[in-house]
């Protein structure tokens, strides 16, 4: 299933630019934002990977501290085609020495004790560093953009990588929706794609409409950075204030059991498997913004609170 394009909120791109023109113009790190315990049985690595995936490398990490791979944690999935650094936790069980692991592309940078294991979804943020390259990049100022996306944030799309090569990820949640039974991880793909795809809708109404980035009575609010949010039954000025300072977003359905989403097929599916309802923020704030001269580019650097994808602030600025 081919992707729409989804619309803009801050004009049409810059330039045209290549983004992933080696690993090292895609750099990602992540802040977990907690402390360790220094006890218990999880050994925590902070790991620097490239041209890996997270899932095959825990699996990796599984085999090699002789557990399950299901017993193996993380926060959240990061580029194949990138340098990053994020943790991961694994049982002590079998105490393997972490000095001898040897795989291609990997360097334990760190290692420490905790009593829980790493949950999804537990890091603050991530910090991003992005080159981009090509013929055109500098051609127009870039400063005017940024202090735009600085001041407004961005729409909170789910990139393209959720949806699978080509779509791949939506055609698999129309067969699980047609009742095709799959293996639970290629069913949780289905069912998180199809959320996200509607979602992605919903946000793109708003972004044509101009109300992306503002309260509307009758909205679902998202306190920034937090998972809490809560209805705007009547807006007041203090409320319109905490949206134009960022603190508060408006938030959209991440549609289950029970909503009204257009896709009949996919909202039966949901109602029969009972998935439990969700929100998203429609606004992604975007921190510490800056751009950098590079040779035959720029580099972009800035950070994202969890759950959010970076191509959601690069569409704003290239194609």
């Amino acid at each position: 299933m081919a992707l729409p394009e989804w619309a803009r909120a801050h004009g049409s791109p810059l330039y045209a630019a290549m983004i992933r023109g080696s690993p090292a113009d895609f750099d990602v790190t992540e802040e977990l934002g907690y402390d360790f315990d220094g006890a218990g049985e999880h050994d925590f690595l902070y790991i620097e990977k490239i041209g890996t995936n997270t899932e095959w490398l825990a699996r990796q990490l599984a085999k090699f501290a002789g557990v399950a791979a299901r017993d193996v944690g993380y926060s959240g999935l990061k580029d194949r085609d990138a340098i990053t650094r994020q943790w991961f936790s694994v049982p002590r069980w079998h105490t393997p020495d972490w000095a001898t692991l040897d795989i291609d592309g990997i360097k334990v940078r760190d290692v420490q004790r905790h009593s829980k294991k790493l949950r999804r979804g537990a890091h603050k943020a991530n910090h991003f560093r992005i080159v981009l390259r090509g013929s055109g990049v500098g051609s127009v100022p870039i400063d005017e953009r940024l202090a735009a996306i600085a001041e407004q944030g961005v729409p909170n799309y789910f990139g393209p990588q959720r949806f699978g090569r080509d779509g791949a990820n939506l055609d698999l949640a129309s067969v699980w929706a047609a009742g095709k039974r799959l293996p639970r991880h290629k069913r949780s793909i289905a069912i998180s794609s199809a959320r996200s795809f509607l979602f992605n809708e919903t946000l793109h109404q708003r972004v044509q409409d101009g109300s992306w980035n503002r309260l509307l009575p009758g909205d679902i609010a998202n306190l920034d950075g937090t998972g809490s949010v809560f209805i705007i039954d009547a807006l007041d000025q203090e409320l319109e204030q905490r949206c134009r300072e960022l603190d508060l977003h408006p938030a959209a359905e991440l549609p289950g059991d029970g909503s009204n989403c257009k896709n009949e097929l996919w909202q039966k599916a949901f109602d029969k498997a009972r998935v439990k309802p969700g929100s998203r923020s429609l606004r992604l704030r975007v921190t510490d913004l800056q751009a950098h001269d590079v040779n035959n580019g720029i580099a972009l650097t800035f950070t994202l609170g969890r759950g959010a994808f970076a191509t959601s602030v690069l569409r704003e600025i290239v194609v």
